[in-house]
């Protein structure tokens, strides 16, 4: 039962697929009421264990029901997880017969009544990898109809004007048949054991339902005929692009397009003609390209339709199916029976309902739709080497988990001073208890978080405040649920799910590359590529979308093997070139848009990218995922070995552009503070495990990374010295490395101390969240951070980072020297000033004398420094907190005017860029012309003549 499991899969955990197990069983008594006590034997010859990787013969029964009409899913059995069954759903296991046996009376370990048909499979204990046997199922009562022709809720493909034979028996006496098609009695016997009845001269598709009633007890059988077409072949209107094509001039019209190599016909059901196509809903075919395609007449503007394809083959594969019923590959909503009924109205107002007897998702088609209302059109994207971003879960970053929540907490972002925030995937996916990567529709919104338009909302607030918005996508691989693995698919159990087979034109039938998760897209297959640039295309221009973070791109080559952890990780030109193609076509839409690969190689590939087209203007360059969490672990415990910091520095990868997004922390790794507290150095008197000791150090990590030129990255929370760790369970449990219990809990939902809990309020942890806030304000505003970076090759606790931007004058900040002693002990730490001189704390502006460029400062256990030869223009203590002087009007449209003689006024983006410059000389009535910015928040520095910075902002209509 693929289709009602939340299969949340670890992405960067190597998987592999076992072949469903055939169990035999009995059922005893063979016949059975639901208030039955009855027993089920496997057999235990017909599982290998092994396979699954049981050793203790422990195996689980996953159970599922259906009401007496056999149609609707119904019970709340104690199944547990798909990755760790309840304990009270263990077979009992009989080593002297090889069997393993469970008893249940079905009204109990259903929880249920009204039951006509019990289901269920066998499985281990994480059934992860399709560790579990086929389906099984068994009726219920001692009343049974057995349809012998044709089987039960399957479809026959008929010619035109073909004959259609319907057979039935019954148990326990006779009873009254009655056969419907469409919803229309065309037969009837009143007392039989047993039914038949031909069809005749069957021209159009037929829903059939056979009732049959004894005594108080009604069983409905439910078949259908699907009539071929004879597709029409013609050519398709020019322009049209695969999926939904509105039409702009006309609301009750649009035209859909459906690429389905090797189908022979091709229906349209959907709520406009009663999930019931006639021959009118046939979908073409063009002659050139081979796409089918159909345009709809008659809509209704605003109105929501849902639909699906109805695609078959007359000769399919092996285990395949004839039919299948799938929403549109390139949906952008799609409804669906398994997720939406546990969606919070709060979050998703008025969604759209279900519709009723179907299967499988739909898609929703609207006409007339009316456009959000951008407020900012042309956001001017922060500069990739300022770039600072904010990797989060929706789901985890509130307890609310929606898009609100996010915009009613815009100031906390604001005030710690990033610039970029990063959603986890948000594209439809399965279950809703989700981290996002077991993706089904990647043009779709998941709506567990919020609406479309409420995406868009947070995105434009965003904007507003300087705030750039990217998307981590999962293009590596798609679930079970996806269209295009459901178009070509193996399905010996018959369920509706299945793996890709030899036929599928997007998907590989095994992984090439070892970190196989999902189903494995072929992205050398022109299609793939195609459907790729369409998932760009639809969330840089529909949602002003201004980056990708792309998930597991070691993934993208054909190249190697599952088994082959060498080949995926050598260089593969076939990767390289296809992400390179990748980019180009993003840029081709937005030259400033953001691509960051998750590579995590030896930097070879890495290279290739991180130095492509970084001379064009604008700037390109792909900026690469820099995993350092070991490396700064290490320091934030006090241990002096494998705590190399280096490579945090693009040029130490050979990057000729700052294009490394390096990060301590990120959602796959553990925790930097739950290791301190429960690994730290506690040798001395001075205890990293003590939580306000270990918070204490967090500072210093991160003077130590967010300040080294060249982007970085923060996981959620990270700024509150977060300490729980990321394999925390649902029920508080933590089920990190060192635990043996199946299942790490990585994907559960995480409690929210830090809202609950006052984080902010701890004077603890808000030192960390203001310290990170002033460096991060430092990097995004400074040029200096432009510049290029130095530091010991070396494993030491003593840190020491040089930059210097050597394009600056000596009049400007153009030097910085760090230093930091992550020691358990106060250390005399080498510094190696650039020059003698006065030198500034940026963290507070005191001074510092140095006669000896060499001598040695002492700093504390976790105490840091961040020393430049010029104060901080945009970093002072009072910054933000307002002053005397008036800027008039505001928000400005042409000019703004200040109330105090100035001589110098610098106008700077949020994003810390300077973009207008004046020498005011004292004239209190100088107009500051600024008519050519465009729209948005810009931060105003001026110098009075008493050389007093001052420091505000305005808007700029």
């Amino acid at each position: 039962m693929k289709k009602t499991l939340l299969l949340l899969f670890l992405l960067l955990s190597a998987m592999s697929f076992a072949q469903q197990q055939t169990a035999t069983y009995t059922v005893s008594p063979s016949s059975f009421e639901e208030t039955a006590s009855i027993t089920i034997t496997i057999n235990g010859s017909s599982i290998n264990e092994s396979t699954w990787g049981v050793t203790d013969n422990s195996l689980y029964l996953w159970a599922w029901a259906f009401d007496t009409n056999d149609t609707t899913q119904k019970g709340t059995p104690d199944n547990g997880a798909w990755e760790a069954s309840s304990e009270a759903s263990k077979f009992t296991y009989n080593a002297a017969t090889d069997t393993y046996t469970k008893t249940i009376t079905p009204t109990t370990y259903y929880n249920t009544t009204g039951i006509g048909k019990i289901g269920f499979l066998v499985k281990a204990k994480n059934g992860t990898g399709d560790k579990k046997s086929q389906d099984i199922l068994v009726e219920v009562g001692s009343f049974q109809v057995n349809l012998t022709s044709p089987i039960e809720n399957s479809t026959a493909i008929l010619a035109s004007g073909s004959n259609f034979s319907i057979a039935a028996t019954n148990t326990n006496g006779t009873a009254s048949y009655t056969l419907k098609a469409n919803g229309i009695s065309i037969d009837t016997n009143a007392s039989a054991s047993s039914y038949s009845y031909t069809a005749t001269n069957v021209t159009a598709n037929q829903n059939y339902e056979l009732v049959v009633v004894q005594g108080t007890v009604t069983i409905s059988k439910k078949f259908s005929i699907v009539i071929n077409p004879n597709t029409v072949s013609e050519a398709m209107p020019a322009g049209l692009v695969d999926g939904i094509n509105y039409n702009a001039s006309d609301a009750a019209k649009a035209t859909l397009v459906l690429d389905a190599p090797l189908k022979d016909f091709v229906y349209v059901a959907g709520s406009f003609n009663n999930w019931n196509p006639t021959s009118a809903y046939a979908m073409k075919k063009d002659p050139v390209s081979g796409k089918f395609w159909l345009e709809l007449t008659g809509l209704v503007s605003g109105v929501n339709n849902t639909y699906q394809y109805w695609v078959v083959d007359n000769t399919p594969l092996a285990n395949s199916p004839s039919l299948v019923k799938t929403a549109d590959p390139y949906s952008t909503l799609v409804l669906s029976p398994y997720d939406d009924s546990s969606i919070p109205s709060a979050s998703y107002p008025n969604l759209p309902a279900y519709p009723a007897g179907q299967n499988f998702e739909v898609t929703v088609l609207k006409t007339g739709q009316t456009p959000y209302n951008w407020q900012v059109t042309n956001f001017a994207k922060p500069e990739k080497d300022k770039l600072v971003v904010y990797e989060l879960l929706v789901r985890d970053f509130d307890a609310k988990r929606n898009y609100q929540s996010i915009i009613d907490r815009i100031d906390y972002f604001k005030t710690l001073k990033i610039n970029a925030i990063e959603l986890m995937p948000v594209m439809e996916f399965e279950g809703n208890e989700s981290w996002g990567y077991n993706t089904s529709f990647h043009m779709a919104l998941d709506k567990f978080y919020g609406t479309s338009d409420k995406l868009k909302e947070l995105i434009d607030v965003c904007h507003q405040n300087g705030i750039a918005v990217i998307l981590d996508v999962a293009l590596n691989h798609a679930f079970g649920r996806n269209p295009m693995v459901r178009m070509w698919m193996n399905d010996p159990d018959g369920d509706g799910f299945g793996s890709p087979t030899a036929e599928n034109p997007y998907f590989n039938t095994v992984a090439k590359h070892s970190y196989s998760v999902g189903e494995d897209f072929n992205h050398q297959s022109a299609k793939t590529q195609y459907y790729v640039e369409r998932v760009v295309k639809q969330w840089i221009e529909e949602y002003k979308i201004d980056g990708f973070r792309w998930d597991l791109t070691k993934g993208f080559t054909q190249a190697c093997t599952a088994a082959d952890e060498s080949c995926t990780n050598a260089y593969q030109q076939d990767r390289v070139d296809v992400l390179k193609k990748y980019a180009d076509y993003s840029w081709s839409l937005d030259p400033t848009h953001y691509t960051i690969f998750e590579h995590l190689g030896t930097d070879t590939e890495e290279q290739q990218w991180a130095n492509y087209r970084v001379a064009e203007t604008p700037s390109k360059g792909i900026m690469l995922w820099g995993k350092m969490t070991d490396q700064y672990n290490q320091l934030s415990m006090g241990y002096a070995t494998s705590n190399n910091i280096s490579r945090m520095v693009s040029a130490n990868r050979g990057f000729t552009a700052n294009r490394l997004m390096g990060y301590a922390e990120s959602h796959d790794e553990e925790r930097l503070m739950y290791k301190n507290v429960q690994y730290g150095n506690a040798a001395g008197t001075y205890n990293v495990k003590t939580l306000n000791t270990a918070l204490s150090r967090m500072s210093a990590i991160g003077a130590v990374s967010l300040l080294i030129p060249g982007p970085k990255m923060i996981w959620h929370f990270g700024e509150l010295g977060w300490d729980d760790s990321i394999f925390t369970c649902n029920n508080g449990t933590v089920n990190d490395a060192s635990a043996t219990i199946t299942g790490d809990c990585k994907l559960d939902t995480k409690p929210q101390p830090q809202w609950a809990e006052n984080w902010l309020g701890d004077p603890n942890r808000n030192k960390i969240y203001y310290d990170w806030a002033k460096m991060i304000n430092l990097k995004v505003t400074e040029p200096v951070f432009l510049g290029t970076a130095t530091m010991a090759n070396a494993n030491t606790l003593s840190v020491n980072i040089k930059i210097t931007n050597a394009s600056l004058a000596s009049t400007q900040l153009k030097d910085v020297l760090i230093i930091a002693n992550f020691d358990v002990t106060a250390q005399n730490v080498a510094t190696g000033f650039q020059y003698s001189g006065t030198w500034y704390n940026l963290m507070d502006n005191s001074t510092l004398n140095v006669t000896d460029p060499t001598a040695t400062i002492n700093l504390a256990p976790g105490e840091y420094r961040v020393y430049g030869n010029k104060t901080a223009n945009l970093a002072l203590p009072d910054f933000e907190k307002g002053s005397s002087v008036n800027l008039y009007p505001n928000p400005v449209s042409n000019y703004f005017t200040l109330n105090i003689a100035v001589t110098k006024v610098q106008v700077y983006a949020i994003s810390g860029q300077l973009v207008k410059s004046f020498a005011a000389n004292g004239n209190t009535d100088f107009q500051f012309g600024v008519s050519d910015l465009k729209t948005g928040l810009y931060i105003v520095k001026a110098l009075d003549e008493n050389n007093k910075i001052q420091v505000m902002k305005f808007i700029k209509k």
